[in-house]
């Protein structure tokens, strides 16, 4: 079943499979006129609905992040040297330490308090090895956007893949890659 929510300038479906006890089968763009949904939180034929009104926009592995004033007034995210992988500086095993930034949005009616919480995992399962973990309260105002920064001290025995699991409070996992290459 999906049902479709009004969310600004556009609609969203959010699906749940009421013959499975509701399980939540994800959000997609609504197609037609978006009409017949419900507000968020409530439960549609056995199916219990949350949107999140606090979420991460966007996270990834940077070199330098900087903000800056515009006109507007406006603020600019300068984001430098964006990666997924990096040649390690030396055989391993070793420590690394990259820089993980999540930009995170806040709803105008929430009220700004959160914990964001990063789990690097040698997996993308849950269940998967954890090499390091970081939990950080947060604010931001109702209606804007903040940015969390997360230095992982990060040990590999053997060049490879790890994930940080990022989420806000008990909210999804987001997902983000970093791959250790062997030295150049």
């Amino acid at each position: 079943m999906w049902i479709w929510l009004s969310l600004g300038s556009g609609s969203t479906a959010l699906g749940c499979d009421s013959a499975t006890s509701g399980r939540f089968l994800g959000a997609r763009p609504a197609q037609g006129n978006g009409y017949g949904g419900t507000g968020a939180g409530e439960r549609v034929r056995g199916c219990a609905v949350t949107l999140r009104l606090m979420q991460i926009v966007s996270a990834l592995f940077v070199e330098n992040f900087e903000l800056r004033q515009a006109p507007g007034p406006s603020t600019r995210i300068d984001i430098t040297g964006a990666m997924f992988s990096m040649a390690a500086p030396s055989p391993v095993p070793l420590t690394i330490s990259p820089h993980l930034v999540a930009l995170i949005s806040c709803a105008p009616d929430e009220p700004g308090t959160g914990i964001f919480e990063v789990i690097f995992r040698k997996g993308m399962g849950e269940d998967a090895e954890q090499v390091a973990r970081n939990v950080s309260p947060f604010t931001v105002d109702p209606g804007k956007f903040t940015y969390r920064l997360v230095k992982g001290e990060l040990d590999f025995a053997e060049y490879g893949q790890i994930f940080a699991h990022c989420r806000i409070g008990q909210g999804p996992w987001h997902l983000v890659p970093f791959t250790l290459l062997p030295p150049v």
